[in-house]
Order: C-alpha cells, then structure tokens, then sequence
C-alpha cells in the first residue's frame, strides 16, 4: 500500500529522535510505516518541514536542518499537479459546505493522496477523517504518546487552584 506522510508524523519522528539522542532518526520512520508501505511526501510537508528550519532557535537549527535535510533526500516528494488541483478544489468547497473545513496544508496533503489513491499517515487522524474517500492509518509512537500524557500530568499536578469565591465577591480580571 501507498502512502502521502503528513508532517506531523516527521514531527513525531524527530522528537523521538531527540528524546533518544539517536544520530540517524531514519529507522523510526522505518520503524513508523509497515515493510511493504511506499511513502512519499507532499510538497507542502517538505515546505512546513523547511518552515520548522527557519523557525528553529539558534541552538536546534543546525540538528532541525540535518533532519529536515534527511527527510527530503530519503523520502519523495510529490507535487501539486492538476489532478491534486482538481482534487483539492473539490475537497475545499466540499468540507467548506459542510462546515468542516481543515487547515490549507492538510487539504493539500489530502487531495494529493485522493488524487493518487493512496492513503494518509498521520499523527493527527482527527484532521484527515473528515475527507470522504480518504484512507487515514494514524501512525503514532508509543513513548511519545507516554511522553505527551506524562507532559500533561506534570502540568496539571503544578497548576494552582483557582480561589473559591464567596458570594458578593468579585474576582479581578488579571
């Protein structure tokens, strides 16, 4: 089966990585997809995974880019041709109608997919299964979903309550 890899799984692939310290994060991506599954990108993955470069702080840049620069070299990267067009335009005034449109890019990646019937891998399944006629196959880690809910733990274990208030008292805006 074939597959357009959304950015959110690179995203996912990367963190893991850096949690790992691992040199070559490559074989998570191997490790991410099924043996017999053909990945590619859409060019806009490429552009947001270049984007997250540019943004990157001075001390993440220079590892970010060799990721980044990795990716692109290892997975293809699939263009926006007419047939992706047409399929997106008819995504767009689909999910607009209904009132459940998605970002821009998730669009693309969507109707480059839809396009060539292939499925979708993502981190964010939500976003994708709205597309009719859209196979989505959520490609998440397991210790990065471990590392997220324990995130959120930490979080909220140092939230600080919020004061009750008696009955007459206002409670100030800051």
């Amino acid at each position: 089966m074939r597959a357009v890899v959304d950015t959110t799984v690179f995203v996912d692939i990367e963190r893991e990585a850096r949690r790992l310290g691992l040199a070559n994060p490559g074989t998570l991506l191997g490790e991410s997809l099924r043996p017999d599954e053909e990945a590619a990108m859409s060019a806009i993955t490429a552009s947001e995974l270049l984007h997250g470069v540019h943004r990157a702080t001075a001390e993440r840049r220079a590892r970010r880019e060799t990721f980044v620069e990795a990716v692109i070299s290892a997975v293809p990267c699939l263009e926006l041709g007419l047939l992706a067009a047409r399929a997106h335009a008819r995504l767009w005034a689909h999910l607009s109608a209904e009132g459940a449109d998605m970002g821009a890019h998730d669009r693309v990646i969507a109707a480059t997919a839809l396009s060539l019937g292939w499925r979708v891998a993502t981190a964010n399944a939500r976003h994708f299964r709205r597309v009719p006629g859209l196979q989505v196959v959520e490609v998440r880690r397991a210790p990065l979903q471990e590392e997220v809910r324990g995130f959120t733990s930490r979080l909220r274990a140092r939230a600080r309550p919020r004061p009750v208030l008696r009955t007459g008292e206002r409670q100030h805006p800051w």
